[in-house]
């Protein structure tokens, strides 16, 4: 099993993050951001993983540090779990619909870490949730799990249906780069490293 546990305490976050990429979608999340855990419950159960995810983070200013920061801790799990990336696809991609709304995300478990995020929510605010902060989330679990990330809005119109979209699609994007394929022997590059 490909699994990291990582905490990370700073004057504005204290995280913790246990992660299992060879899992079932079995999600244990709260950070004090009600749409953030309904947004990485939605990426951990279509990534197929398994997760346990804790933060407490000063939401009395906002909730730009405790976002930003849980995609850093994500993205450091993942990148200690999936190890040497020996035998994986590597690649993945996913388009996935959420009524009016459809998003493409693209992943290359390259080893550089970039993120490519074009997608307008369309609205500021998703309850109370500030819209803007999904694309934090997003830069700061690429650079961290060294991924080149690519996410396209396609279309759509309601900023819950995007930004819901844009999380599944980057899982099912995930957990398809991140799967073993028995006819990739050693590292998937013709460089011999990631």
């Amino acid at each position: 099993m490909r699994t990291a546990s990582i905490e990370r305490v700073t004057s504005e976050t204290s995280i913790e993050v246990k992660l299992c990429l060879d899992g079932t979608g079995r999600a244990d999340v709260a950070t004090g951001v009600g749409f953030f855990d309904h947004m990485l419950d939605a990426f951990v159960r279509h990534g197929c993983f398994d997760a346990d995810i804790r933060a407490h983070g000063d939401v009395q200013i906002d909730d730009h540090h405790t976002v930003e920061d849980v995609g850093i801790v994500i993205g450091r799990a993942f990148r200690s779990a999936i190890g040497d990336k020996a035998g994986i696809r590597r690649f993945g991609t996913a388009f996935v619909p959420m009524d009016e709304a459809l998003v493409m995300a693209s992943v290359d478990i390259s080893g550089r870490g970039q993120a490519f995020y074009e997608v307008d929510p369309q609205v500021e605010r998703i309850g109370t949730f500030d819209a803007q902060l999904a694309k934090e989330f997003f830069i700061g679990f690429a650079r961290e799990a060294g991924i080149t990330l690519h996410v396209r809005l396609i279309c759509g119109e309601n900023g819950h249906h995007i930004v819901e979209a844009a999380f599944k699609a980057v899982a099912r994007a995930l957990r398809e780069a991140s799967e073993s394929d028995p006819r990739v022997e050693g590292i998937p590059s013709t460089k011999g490293s990631l």
